[in-house]
């Protein structure tokens, strides 16, 4: 079983950056091959899926609202996946987890991230 850190967040004012990791440990053949996945979910709101990048990375997808703000990407050889958000807005203020694409690993804590002036 693989089990996943997240971290990185913060509170950052509006029109700035952050970059989230996630950290794989466990069963890490399962992580390497697996299409790996940026979720959040803000207050009062269903997790979401935001982001996701196949297993070699040769893939991302993103929904409308981070398209052109937010960045996955992943690096197998240290078994962790991040996220560079910029451009972020109040909007983008949740906590932000990992996962497959098909959500086969138990969540993580999370990482808290609040965009505030």
């Amino acid at each position: 079983q693989v089990q996943v850190v997240e971290s990185g967040g913060g509170l950052v004012q509006p029109g700035g950056s952050l970059r989230l990791s996630c950290a794989a440990s466990g069963s890490l053949f399962s992580f390497r091959i697996n299409t790996m996945a940026w979720y959040r979910q803000a207050p009062g709101k269903q997790r979401e899926l935001l982001a996701s990048i196949s297993a070699i990375g040769g893939t991302t997808n993103y929904i409308d609202s981070v398209k052109g703000r937010f960045t996955i990407s992943r690096d197998n050889a240290k078994d962790t996946m991040y996220l560079q958000m910029d451009s972020l807005a109040p909007e983008d203020t949740a906590v932000y987890y990992c996962n497959t694409a098909n959500q086969l690993y138990r969540w993580g804590q999370g990482t808290r991230v609040t965009v505030s002036a």
